[in-house]
């Protein structure tokens, strides 16, 4: 189905919004920005000489772990800083609204930033993995961390600045995993370029967007895998899509709605209580 032009009606979508039982949110970088949470995405993009295509990649983990950890610690550290904004909350507010009515919201997010968690959403999908989250290189075994530094040798590291030095850390003073007698090497738990996402987090979000009878993209463009998928193949069920997004993307004229601007602004309104909303 393709609509002329999508609606910005937002007293239709509310219509839609107050019957909806099973809410499936898909989050990009937009909904972030307004905490300011750099991408390394586009023109400014680097952290010291490389974008992070560069970095963010198996090779470069292999070739160089402790640049590839610096980036990842310079991350860790400016995210601890920085707090959901509207959007964030607009969505966890909603959640915990609608689960005492015995209606479902999902988040399935690309963001690695935890802000959605921060903000107190419980039932989130983090395709990517998460800047807090450590994979071990050796066992496997993935555990939350939220160290700062995660390691010592780390402390002070990091910085952005293009004349920065390597800090060119031995591996074995790089983050180690705890699992009884592994001492492996630690990797960020995220999805890197080259690499596929993790089943059972795709098997999860495919349940979702088939139970789902509303669907919100949010900050994402629509053109980066995998909500280029997702949202298209709910729209392709009859089921309604509304868009909040800076701009119209190549993937608008197939949703019911599109709501520009950012979605701090946006959001709140769309997912606020409706009158018809019957609070116990």
């Amino acid at each position: 189905v393709r609509f002329s032009s999508p609606r910005v009606d937002m007293a239709d979508f509310r219509e839609v919004f107050a019957k909806a039982k099973h809410i499936a949110i898909i989050t990009g970088a937009g909904v972030s920005a307004e905490s300011g949470v750099p991408t390394f995405r586009g023109a400014g993009g680097f952290w010291r000489k490389w974008q992070a295509q560069e970095l963010a990649t198996p090779g470069a983990f292999a070739r160089n772990p402790s640049r590839v950890w610096e980036f990842y610690h310079y991350r860790r550290e400016v995210m601890l800083s920085k707090h959901p904004n509207p959007a964030h909350i607009a969505i966890a507010e909603c959640e915990k609204r609608l689960s005492k009515q015995g209606r479902s919201v999902v988040v399935i997010t690309q963001n690695i930033d935890e802000l959605h968690r921060k903000a107190g959403t419980k039932h989130l999908l983090e395709i990517h993995g998460s800047l807090f989250k450590t994979r071990c290189t050796n066992c496997g075994n993935v555990a939350a961390n939220y160290k700062s530094p995660i390691c010592p040798a780390l402390a002070g590291k990091g910085a952005p600045d293009p004349e920065t030095e390597d800090a060119a850390i031995p591996v074995e003073d790089l983050p180690q995993c705890e699992e009884d007698g592994c001492n492996g090497l630690l990797r960020p738990h995220v999805v890197w370029f080259g690499e596929t996402l993790d089943p059972d987090v795709l098997t999860a979000v495919e349940k979702e967007l088939e139970i789902c009878d509303l669907c919100l993209v949010v900050g994402t463009s629509s053109v980066v895998y995998p909500a280029a998928m997702f949202a298209p193949q709910v729209s392709a069920r009859g089921v309604p899509v509304a868009e909040f997004n800076m701009e119209a993307t190549p993937a608008t004229d197939r949703f019911r709605f599109h709501f520009p601007g950012p979605c701090g602004t946006t959001l709140p309104p769309a997912l606020a209580r409706h009158e018809t909303e019957i609070i116990s």
